[in-house]
């Protein structure tokens, strides 16, 4: 995206972002302490049910732990996404009147979100010295695993924004979409207990390979395996496909709305 390289377009997006941060917490009792709770409390109600109702087999890592893990960076997946469809639409007056790269609407509502997302990770931090969970060197590869996810969520938020701009309905449709795809990922169980017959069909899921990813390096001090390398070629595609539609339509913006 070489048109958020020059200096007028970086300050454009911090101020942008910095706009939806602010207005997000503004007058909000918690601030940025809802970002923690949100996970937090989807966690305490999995741990519930699948620690003590239907008993999920997570071995020595404590299900909490386990499925806080994943569940951040899934929250950070589907809320980014959910606002990137609605960030050129929801600025009408803006598109409409003042010129520049209209994927900074789209790439602000991501960068907010993965603010969210680090606030969010001191909680697993404390949860993992409660649990006396070592935190490896691991943790430094951290970005890659971030950059594959940032690159797949760019993507669908692109492709998805510009398409929403003509056809309104598109949200709810993304709502749906990622219902059934926190199912279809290895978020509440571990993939080991997937049916070998039916893996190779879930390693198609470009966020099985993020997810996995998320927990060797978080919570088993391993590397990512090699779904995640199909992740990252699927997310560089997507992010391709979603930013090549995005600036041929983006002309057709100005006039629509």
């Amino acid at each position: 995206m070489t048109t958020l390289l020059t200096s007028k377009h970086r300050d454009l997006l911090y101020a942008w972002t910095s706009r939806i941060v602010r207005a997000r917490y503004q007058q909000s009792l918690l601030g940025g302490l809802w970002a923690v709770f949100q996970p937090a409390a989807t966690v305490a109600i999995l741990t519930l049910v699948f620690s003590y109702v239907v008993k999920i087999d997570t071995g020595d890592i404590p299900y909490v732990v386990f499925s806080y893990s994943a569940m951040v960076p899934w929250i950070l997946f589907s809320s980014s996404i959910t606002d990137m469809v609605e960030s050129i639409t929801s600025n009408m007056n803006l598109v409409a009147k003042i010129y520049f790269p209209r994927e900074i609407l789209v790439l602000a509502a991501l960068l907010a979100r993965v603010l969210d997302f680090l606030i969010a990770m001191i909680l697993l931090v404390i949860l993992m010295l409660i649990y006396k969970i070592p935190i490896s060197l691991t943790w430094f590869f951290l970005p890659l695993v971030l950059l594959v996810q940032f690159s797949l969520m760019l993507g669908i938020g692109l492709a998805s924004a510009a398409i929403n701009v003509f056809f309104r309905d598109v949200k709810h449709l993304i709502t749906l979409g990622l219902q059934l795809w926190f199912y279809a990922t290895p978020i509440i169980y571990p993939i080991d207990l997937v049916p070998s017959a039916l893996r190779p069909i879930l390693a198609l899921n470009p966020m099985t390979g993020v997810i996995t990813g998320y927990r060797s390096l978080l919570i088993y001090g391993k590397p990512p395996g090699t779904e995640l390398i199909f992740s990252a070629f699927a997310s560089i595609l997507v992010l391709a496909i979603g930013y090549w539609f995005f600036k041929r339509v983006e002309p057709k913006f100005a006039d629509i709305i």
